[in-house]
């Protein structure tokens, strides 16, 4: 005690100096991320500010939570991987924008969805589609069981249920979370569905309109026409300057203007493939054990220790149809205990053994009787109650009875009940049936019948059986494989690391970048139009970081060495920065633009030089072909010889060109277009009543539903391009 009270007394106040240091060491190394570096650097700690309203990065975590509950209760389980996951994060921001704005517009206009209207939506007759499918364990627990129709009662009910029980019969709080993020998005999104019902519910075609599209579709034409493509004018013979390619941006402003600002990337990928040095330590694994595969007898416990894919070994037989290996003819030929490989195949390299050979039919039909003794792990029926029912069905056959009627009484397979107990397998099949079933219709004979006794995973019981027909006959091959996957080794990864890494770290400028990847051949790519709130990039998939240093950074800085999952490391260049509104003129899109422009010279060109003259004489000179095209319709825009080309349909019945006169030139797709129309025709609707009204109100019915659905997406795009949204790319 005299020791610890000296060091109390002597040195506490400089122990307590450490500690204090210690402490702020800690918050300042916490404070290069989250909230507690926004706080010592002023940077705002949000996600986005949305007309104003702030979302925190905690909201935005729970949102995103939220998402992937749903997604995967919805999706049967499945797994959300990083391509999905990164479209979701999208779609949510996308989302959380146009919720913000809604409820903006309905604050103005004094739209409200009650509690009343909430609690509807949960545990009302109409509840909304997402509770009525609410699912555990793949059943809609709110259907009644004998009408299989939503019951709103089983709602409430289920919820005093999990409040009463839940620990015990949810231990894990999985479906408790489900359901919690169920109501939340019902209850939120439904102001929003509100107020898009202001909208969608307006869809309205009115007869007249029904009718002259109609019209249009019984409106036809033949034209003679030949294309001049673009490539006629050599692009030496066109020049192009930067102002007339800002010129025409600006007159096709839509196409060129940007609602939200976005951001280009050049880019170098490393791919993470194997070396050859992986290739050849895969083979030799294989070598090293070929011996011991040829002696061995336990196939499946050797083939399933040695193998990369768990439980690799069935006991499939395979003839020449089903064996799909490239190596089909080799492997049919081999003598049983033969060893074959090592072979590069799907991703990996292969030893094979064929362990048996047998002559098998390709299919069989049969037709079967079943009773069960146990279902789904459940006893239902002692195996002498079993046995003495699947005779007495025998006795009924054999005394005369038809198999179908008798299929009828003793069954207890509902899926073959009504086809009166026939299946047809293939060979294919085989490993998929209970083995006994399996041994005795592929290695019986057609005519055969005999009682079986099964037992899987899924029931037990005996069936009786009878062998209608066997097709394909012939020979067959059991294998044993044993695959190792070629994947890059940890030096090869760290190899490809240090190349990336050399790369970025000597070439830290973009005329360096760009000069040393032309010099090395390396594949510059280009990432184009990438906005804050994208997560994926074209090309390289989920890249939140990548998008991330774009907006951090100016153009012409190169990045650090971004690993992207597996696949790749990638080093970057920002390239192009454009702002909300017309795009600035970039190395990037200049190409692009450059020959958008040459192309509306070249139409001027050849308007101009062929202008006048016949389509035989236009074909000669440019060596082309006139074509002919009977189907050309007035309601429609691709034509079969033709093409998407709604330019040439429009000309077609413009009424001011004559029938057997060559049109002027018509600027397309890919060259420049000169028609003759040989014939229109207009096929008259028939007058009103009876038939055509049934079709008119159906044809009505479905352009609504398209309206709506037009109405409903652009109304969203509309309001997000408009709100005034600020993003903070760092805290996302």
């Amino acid at each position: 005690m005299a020791i610890i009270q000296t060091i109390r007394n002597k040195y506490g106040k400089i122990a307590g100096g450490v500690i204090a240091v210690a402490l702020v060491g800690f918050i300042i190394s916490d404070a290069s991320s989250g909230s507690i570096a926004s706080l010592f650097s002023g940077r705002d700690p949000n996600v986005m500010n949305i007309n104003g309203t702030k979302v925190d990065p905690q909201e935005y975590t729970s949102r995103v939570k939220e998402y992937e509950t749903l997604y995967t209760m919805f999706n049967s389980g499945r797994p959300i991987d990083d391509v999905t996951r990164a479209q979701m994060s999208e779609q949510l921001t996308q989302m959380m924008v146009y919720e913000a704005v809604v409820n903006e517009e309905c604050d103005k206009m004094g739209i409200e969805v009650s509690e009343e209207e909430k609690k509807e939506l949960i545990y009302g007759g109409n509840a909304d589609g997402m509770v009525r499918q609410f699912q555990i364990e793949g059943n809609q627990i709110f259907n009644d069981p004998q009408t299989k129709q939503f019951d709103p009662a089983r709602v409430k009910g289920f919820e005093k249920e999990m409040a009463d029980n839940g620990d015990r019969i949810d231990p894990s709080g999985k479906i408790r979370e489900q359901w919690t993020a169920v109501v939340a998005y019902v209850k939120r999104s439904a102001r929003v569905r509100k107020f898009n019902s202001l909208f969608t519910n307006a869809a309205y075609v009115p007869k007249y309109q029904m009718k002259r599209m109609m019209g249009d579709q019984n409106q036809n034409a033949s034209i003679r026409f030949v294309k001049v493509p673009f490539t006629a004018v050599p692009d030496n013979d066109v020049k192009v300057t930067d102002e007339e390619i800002k010129a025409y941006m600006q007159k096709h402003e839509a196409l060129y203007k940007n609602d939200v600002a976005t951001r280009s990337i050049e880019y170098v990928s490393f791919e993470i493939v194997p070396a050859s040095a992986d290739t050849a330590r895969a083979i030799e694994s294989l070598e090293a054990i070929r011996a011991e595969f040829a002696a061995t007898k336990e196939h499946e416990t050797f083939v399933n220790s040695k193998s990369d894919q768990m439980n690799s070994y069935t006991e499939t037989y395979y003839n020449k149809r089903t064996l799909t290996t490239r190596n089909a003819d080799t492997l049919m030929t081999m003598p049983v205990g033969e060893v074959f490989g090592p072979y590069y195949e799907n991703g990996g390299y292969n030893l094979v053994k064929v362990t048996d050979r047998k002559t098998l039919p390709d299919s069989v039909k049969l037709r079967h009787i079943l009773v069960k003794t146990k279902d789904q792990g459940n006893d239902i029926k002692t195996d002498t109650a079993a046995s003495m029912k699947i005779d007495s069905a025998i006795a009924a056959i054999k005394a005369g009875g038809k198999f179908d009627s008798v299929v009828t009484l003793f069954t207890e397979d509902e899926g073959s009940k009504a086809k009166g107990g026939e299946y047809t397998f293939t060979l294919a099949d085989r490993p998929n049936i209970s083995k006994e079933f399996g041994d005795f219709v592929f290695e019986g004979k057609a005519g055969e019948s005999k009682k079986v006794k099964v037992s899987n995973d899924n029931y037990a019981g005996y069936h009786y059986i009878e062998i209608l027909e066997q097709k394909g006959t012939g020979a067959s091959v059991q294998l044993a494989l044993i695959a190792k996957n070629l994947t890059p080794s940890d030096s090869t990864v760290n190899a490809l690391y240090g190349k990336a890494n050399e790369f970025a770290g000597k070439n830290t400028t973009a005329e360096a970048f760009d000069a040393a990847a032309k010099k090395m051949k390396y594949d510059k790519r280009i990432g184009d139009n990438i906005k804050v709130t994208n997560f994926n990039i074209d090309g390289l998939g989920p890249a939140r970081e990548v998008v991330r240093w774009m907006y951090e950074h100016k153009v012409g800085e190169i990045s650090q060495v971004f690993q992207l999952g597996d696949a790749r490391y990638v080093v970057a260049k920002l390239a192009a920065v454009h702002e909300k509104g017309l795009k600035q003129l970039n190395p990037i899109d200049r190409p692009m633009l450059e020959q958008k422009v040459k192309e509306e010279k070249k139409a001027e060109i050849i308007a101009k030089k062929f202008g006048g003259k016949s389509l035989d004489a236009i074909a000669a000179e440019t060596q082309q072909t006139v074509q002919q095209a009977d189907t050309v319709i007035l309601g429609g825009t691709y034509v079969a010889n033709l093409g998407y080309e709604p330019k040439v349909v429009g000309y077609t019945f413009n009424s001011n060109f004559q029938p057997n006169t060559v049109s002027p030139g018509i600027k397309g797709q890919g060259g420049m277009y000169f028609i003759t129309v040989l014939n229109r025709v207009n096929n008259p609707l028939p007058p009103d009543g009876g038939m055509m009204d049934q079709i008119i109100a159906q044809q009505r019915m479905q352009q609504e539903k398209q309206m709506r659905n037009v109405i409903d997406q652009a109304i969203q795009q509309s309001l997000v391009k408009k709100a005034n949204v600020e993003y903070f790319p760092s805290n996302f």
